[in-house]
């Protein structure tokens, strides 16, 4: 008999070791089928997938055991001898590395061998092995159970989700008779996949994980992986899971009726993948405990378009654990948003999740705990977050600012001019009848407005229809920057319009990636001098930070930016050293 204590032998051997990315001499796989097809990405993975299946089989000194068979639909490209050759070395090369750092680097080889116009439509992003042990450990402490519960990922591209889950799964069944690990492990995990071949993959994968118990029973693992659009069909799963696990994909999905009837309680707006693919997960996880354990953008934290998806997890599941991840550039090649590790649990009846921060470092993960996560009472508004361990007190002093922007006088609003669509009104020199466009460049990071046009496509002057052009500004106001970084020094820059480019032109346009922060009485108590001094301040900054977790910053967000008091800002402002007033009403000193 072969216990299984093996695997979790194996699951500590590894904790230790750091994600696995392309070896230097195999790149070329990937440029020769990136310039093909996506038949060639897939027989480029295939063939290195089945060298390493056989050298595992080897290695457990089993019978020679075949692959599972690739589907049918599966259509492959004709490979070069050469090509094939380096292929199977690369699948020999990583049969030395444990299993989970194998299945990285085949699904790493696969995704970048893909053209990036396919990656880009399915939002094909595979998951380094130390964030998927992380965010299993995060589902165990939530209270998953390995030895019975049922486990799906929806959206398990190469398996590395499911391998982990296998790996957990066989450990905590140990000393259990073969046959029946196996029995259990096919009944229990589950994966879905649109990709035919991603499917295949995450079978071999984890039927590689109980080569062991397979060898000694004499019996194979059933299919794991099946091909399925789990956005259109999931209602046969709906309910039934203890634990939902993966790394959904990123990026907007084409909108149709079918999406909006089935994911209507979670959808404001355009939908967004990893949001339907949430939403999905809270109808798969049973009603009475089940774990959702998710990567994804950190984007539905705050913003106007996931308002309606946080109301679903704070009434349906909400969160248990929330890190955020530093170093994304690091982690997840061309992926600008910052990334969540959550777990959520429905039926929970708490408002309050535990926080960290995750870095991604060449001996492992290193966690830094923040604080807690206080769900607002407004279920559509913003979660603020703490950005580390400095910002504990910060956040919970956030929590009791009593103002928002409308209590100042103010209401966000984009810039009006979508410059491409009006390129013959554009001109780069003034003329009858032409007014100022005021670009995003004219705010400049130490805050100051300089009107210029100096970018490629800024024409200086516009030509409006007429005095009811809806392009026409003609109220003085503040313009922040729609589109910042965090690793910018700072991401809320804004400066005031000058009054007086009004008085002399009568009228400007500004353009859409510039937010307009608008008086909306006659009076504001806060004059719009102040309102800018404020947002120039660190303190504001920090502030943003805390509420945004996207690279745009939106009028929502904003407008949800926990402010003090209209007097005590004033007084503030007024006093001898501003910036460190301003920090005081946010608790900070010094």
């Amino acid at each position: 008999m072969v216990s299984t204590g093996a695997f979790g032998q194996q699951r500590q051997a590894r904790r230790s070791a750091a994600a696995t990315g392309l070896p230097h001499r195999h790149v070329p796989l990937a440029r020769v089928a990136d310039a093909a097809s996506v038949e060639a990405a897939r027989a480029v993975a295939r063939e290195a997938a089945v060298a390493w299946w056989h050298a595992n089989v080897k290695a457990c000194e089993a019978d020679p055991l075949a692959p599972p068979p690739l589907p049918t639909e599966t259509t492959l490209a004709a490979l070069s001898p050469e090509v094939i050759r380096t292929a199977q070395d690369f699948g020999r090369d990583v049969a030395h590395l444990p299993i989970p750092e194998a299945i990285a680097a085949l699904g790493y080889l696969y995704a970048q061998a893909l053209p990036q116009a396919h990656r880009a439509e399915y939002g094909v992003y595979y998951t380094p092995p130390p964030l998927v042990g992380r965010l299993l450990d995060k589902a165990e402490r939530a209270g998953h159970d390995w030895r019975t519960g049922r486990v799906i990922d929806p959206s398990c591209g190469g398996g590395a989700f499911l391998v982990e889950a296998a790996t957990r799964m066989l450990a905590a069944m140990n000393g259990v008779e073969p046959s029946i690990a196996i029995a259990a492990l096919t009944s229990r995990l589950r994966g879905w996949d649109v990709d035919p071949f991603a499917a295949w993959l995450a079978n071999l994968a984890v039927e590689a994980v109980a080569l062991p118990l397979a060898t000694a029973s004499g019996r194979r693992l059933g299919t794991v992986a099946e091909r399925r659009d789990a956005l259109r069909t999931f209602e046969d799963g709906a309910g039934s899971f203890d634990l939902v696990i993966g790394n959904p994909p990123f990026g907007k999905v084409k909108d149709s009726p079918l999406l909006r009837a089935r994911f209507a309680r979670s959808l404001h707006g355009h939908p967004n993948l990893y949001g339907l693919f949430t939403d999905l997960a809270v109808h798969l996880a049973k009603p009475d405990g089940g774990i959702v354990a998710y990567l994804t953008p950190a984007s539905f934290l705050a913003g106007h378009y996931f308002k309606a998806l946080r109301r679903l997890l704070r009434e349906h599941a909400p969160p248990v654990t929330l890190d955020l991840v530093e170093s994304r550039k690091d982690v997840f090649a061309d992926v600008l948003q910052e990334v969540a590790l959550s777990t959520f649990r429905r039926g929970r009846r708490t408002d309050q999740a535990e926080c960290a921060i995750v870095r991604v470092e060449p001996a492992g993960l290193r966690v830094e705990p923040t604080g807690t996560l206080i769900l607002p009472r407004d279920p559509e508004a913003p979660w603020t977050v703490p950005r580390s361990v400095d910002d504990v007190a910060f956040v919970e002093r956030m929590r009791r600012m009593p103002a928002r922007l409308a209590d100042w006088g103010y209401r966000v609003s984009t810039g009006p001019l979508v410059w491409n669509r009006h390129k013959p009104r554009l001109h780069h020199t003034p003329g009858k009848g032409r007014i100022p466009v005021v670009w995003a460049e004219a705010v400049t990071q130490d805050g100051r407005f300089v009107l210029r046009a100096t970018k490629k496509n800024h024409a200086a002057w516009f030509e409006p229809t007429g005095p009811q052009d809806p392009n026409i500004v003609t109220r003085p106001c503040v313009l922040v920057q729609r589109t910042t970084a965090k690793e910018q020094h700072r991401r809320l820059i804004a400066a005031e319009m000058p009054a007086d480019l009004l008085v002399r032109y009568g009228c400007v346009t500004v353009e859409n990636h510039l937010n307009m922060i608008v008086p909306s009485t006659v009076r504001p108590p806060v004059p719009i001098p102040a309102l800018a001094a404020f947002l120039a301040t660190a303190t504001a900054d920090r502030v943003l930070r805390c509420i945004n977790a996207s690279v745009a910053v939106s009028a929502s967000e904003l407008e949800a930016m926990p402010l003090p008091a209209t007097a005590d800002l004033l007084t503030a402002l007024a006093a001898p050293d501003p910036e460190a007033a301003v920090a005081r009403l946010y608790g900070v000193s010094g």
